[in-house]
């Protein structure tokens, strides 16, 4: 099999070594890929030139496509490519909305019954002011309803932080809903889909905020680990029963089923589970932390979702725990410098995996973004990968190069 995957980051890179990892391809191209991507099978194609990715399959002779990245799922290119004969692992442009619009999955989430955070809807700044200069209720969270690159919420703990956030954010005629504050701890549960049925997979935990003890502003992701023990194996049939399925099968009743990786990002608080919100693709970073875990062939599980056979499949994965931490640049996740050299890869352990999001080759490996590398360990316990991760990261250096040191603290506070 031939595989083409379509994005730049972590998340591809991951995806990319897993199909060849585990004997699901014979060649996997990435476009536009990254540093960590052999030069023989990066392809310098823009992720949203749907024209060049469809000429790309045509001339390597690929099987399937995967698309890493939201925009070009909401802007229509599983649509593109299939109506081309191409088959691709991936929501369609409708069935995307789900992540596209904030608002559109919280109608298909109040209609069929699924449990998220009472929500007001407002069109414009003005009425949106209005409200929140006039409420008592504090912290609020304020959420603008499309795509916004991880900065399209603002969890506001006051009245002046709320309206602050809404003169930098808000623009005159946006769509911007208010929900109602929940407190509990966070956790992410994908799920992948033939359009019927749904399967998931075992829960990790992001860590958002740039500093330790989640201080600081928010990122894409600065690491993960799975499993996140606070989705326990009750919560998690729960989350398929009560959340992943409902959709499932209020998408497809909706005359717009989706097909490839559902993520509901969830906050839990004892027995209470809500949905935060829905991404409707692999997550960065937890899938750097997901597929090495997984018992199996990712392909097959991938062209049982493209072929609607997942019912007759059986989604496990292995007793371990993994850590992914992120070592970003300087600066991020506001302003930072790029093409800066980084050196000692080749003295990493042979069982730590590296997965690049922001680098490039340029006769040396470089820094060419944000989020620059993931490191990741696998081990038997979440203490063993913690220890096995953070003795390896001081061998890797580029200038500014900065990291949380406290990935999976969640977990490992609460242990005896």
């Amino acid at each position: 099999m031939r595989y083409l995957v379509v994005g730049s980051g972590g998340r591809e890179h991951a995806i990319a070594w897993r199909l060849i990892h585990d004997g699901s391809a014979s060649e996997v191209y990435v476009a536009p890929g990254n540093g960590g991507i052999d030069e023989r099978f990066r392809v310098q194609v823009a992720v949203n030139d749907f024209e060049s990715l469809y000429t790309i399959c045509k001339q390597k002779n690929i099987d399937i496509v995967i698309i890493g990245p939201e925009a070009p799922l909401v802007d229509g290119v599983v649509d593109f490519l299939q109506n081309r004969g191409i088959p691709v692992f991936g929501p369609t442009a409708q069935a995307a909305q789900l992540e596209g619009s904030k608002l559109f999955a919280k109608y298909i989430m109040q209609k069929y019954n699924v449990p998220t955070a009472h929500f007001r809807e407002f069109k414009g700044k003005e009425s949106l002011i209005g409200y929140i200069e006039s409420s008592a209720v504090f912290p609020v969270v304020i959420k603008l309803d499309g795509l916004a690159a991880g900065k399209g919420v603002g969890v506001c703990r006051d009245r002046e932080t709320a309206l602050q956030f809404i003169h930098e954010m808000v623009k005159d005629d946006a769509k911007v809903f208010v929900e109602d504050f929940c407190d509990g701890e966070e956790a992410s549960v994908l799920g992948i889909s033939d359009g019927t049925a749904v399967l998931p997979f075992i829960a990790a935990q992001d860590h958002k905020r740039v500093y330790d003890n989640d201080e600081g502003p928010n990122t894409g992701g600065m690491g993960a680990y799975a499993p996140a023990p606070v989705v326990t194996s009750r919560i998690l049939e729960r989350v398929h029963r009560e959340i992943l399925q409902p959709v499932i099968l209020g998408m497809k009743n909706e005359g717009m089923p989706f097909v490839g990786i559902l993520y509901a990002g969830l906050i839990i608080k004892g027995h209470d589970i809500k949905v935060l919100e829905f991404n409707v693709r692999f997550g960065d970073p937890e899938t750097q932390v997901l597929l090495p875990l997984i018992n199996g062939k990712l392909g097959d599980f991938i062209q049982a979702a493209i072929s609607g056979k997942l019912s007759s499949m059986n989604l496990s994965f292995r007793n371990k725990h993994a850590i992914t931490v992120v070592l970003a640049s300087g600066g991020y996740p506001g302003s930072y410098k790029t093409g800066l050299p980084i050196t000692g890869l080749e003295q990493l352990p042979e069982d730590i995996l590296v997965f690049h999001a922001g680098t490039r080759r340029d006769g040396q490996l470089l820094t060419s973004g944000g989020r620059v590398l993931n490191i990741t360990a696998i081990a038997d316990s979440l203490e063993d990968a913690y220890d096995k991760v953070y003795n390896a990261i001081p061998s890797v250096s580029f200038e500014g190069m900065h990291y949380r040191k406290d990935i999976g603290f969640r977990a490992l506070k609460k242990r005896p």
